[in-house]
């Protein structure tokens, strides 16, 4: 059977850290207040001369060494990102260049925090289909440039970083088993950036309205959230036979240590399964799996027959899981 494999994991977080200490003198906050609303203790912020494209080409650099794949191996290159360098071209492009994966074909997806499971999904699909040998799939943000700073509900929440797989195209029962990728849109106003797209193009009324920032509703996120991880995490267990005894890791992504406990609780995985590593990051959005898959295996805890589920909730509403025989 052919499936794409991960043969190679990488990823970057940049090295400037800003603590709840940090946060809690730009906002009416406290360090004890956040860690207990949101299980973080701190996160990664890009340097001012930091892109998207840098922090994306990094961690992809560290996934093909660990792979043993040139640049020119490269087929595809699909990348999660909403905070790209520019409204367009595709800051998959620019990775592409700076890799000189001169003979990969690349593209961005923009399913908020889902973007990575929808990248590895559409990166396999390709690869299943003949339509490449190796892909390169990419979690990537800057969230700290569409965060507004004085707003102590969203702030407290999020970071920057990368994290990167290659995939490879192979006869082999290893590798993603299955994807299963949900949306709905009516879910718009709980989790958008207003500007500046064409409905709201770049302007000094927008600025001073700071329509380039996040907005978010928390607690209505929550519950949603919570409710489609376990519903999306069962449906790709089922479709395979499986049960969550058979799970060996569950690296859900990384928005806050409330909604992962309350869907590891729903889902009946113990403590084992679960990995989190919020509290050192936040929630980086679209790279926060790519980046746990890289250090979960790094640290020796995916091991080669191990069965791994991901699951990914985002703005749009987007949410999706992938099921894999590491």
């Amino acid at each position: 059977m052919k499936r794409a494999r991960i043969i190679g994991t990488g990823s970057y977080l940049p090295e400037t850290i800003r603590a709840n200490s940090d946060i809690e003198k730009m906002v009416d906050t406290t360090s004890d207040w956040i860690f207990a609303r949101t299980g973080i203790e701190e996160r990664r912020i890009a340097a001012d001369d930091e892109l998207t494209s840098d922090l994306a080409t990094k961690a992809a650099e560290r996934a093909l060494e660990a792979a043993g794949v040139t640049p020119e191996e490269i087929d595809l290159i699909v990348m999660g990102t909403i905070t790209g360098d520019y409204p367009w071209p595709a800051t998959a492009c620019i990775v592409q260049n700076n890799l000189a994966a001169k003979n990969a074909y690349a593209y961005d997806v923009s399913a908020a925090c889902s973007g990575f499971v929808y990248a590895l999904s559409s990166a396999s699909d390709f690869l299943q289909a003949g339509r490449g040998k190796k892909a390169l799939v990419i979690g990537a943000e800057i969230l700290s440039r569409i965060i507004d700073w004085t707003d102590r509900n969203t702030c407290i929440l999020f970071g920057d970083g990368a994290g990167a797989v290659v995939l490879e195209a192979q006869d082999t029962e290893r590798g993603i088993i299955s994807s299963h990728m949900r949306s709905d849109g009516s879910y718009l106003d709980l989790l958008y950036q207003p500007g500046f797209g064409a409905k709201h193009p770049a302007s000094q009324q927008g600025l001073d309205e700071r329509l380039s920032f996040l907005k978010m509703q928390g607690n209505e996120v929550f519950k949603v959230a919570v409710r489609s991880l376990t519903e999306v995490s069962q449906e790709a267990l089922a479709a395979n036979d499986c049960t969550v005894e058979d799970v060996s890791l569950f690296i859900p992504h990384q928005a806050n240590r409330r909604i992962l406990e309350a869907t590891a609780k729903r889902l009946k995985l113990t403590d084992e399964q679960c990995f989190i590593n919020v509290h050192r990051y936040g929630n980086t959005s679209g790279a926060t799996i790519p980046v746990a898959i890289d250090e979960a295996f790094r640290g020796g805890q995916l091991k080669e027959g191990d069965l791994l589920l991901l699951a990914a909730f985002g703005g749009g509403f987007t949410w999706g899981s992938t099921l894999i025989r590491w």
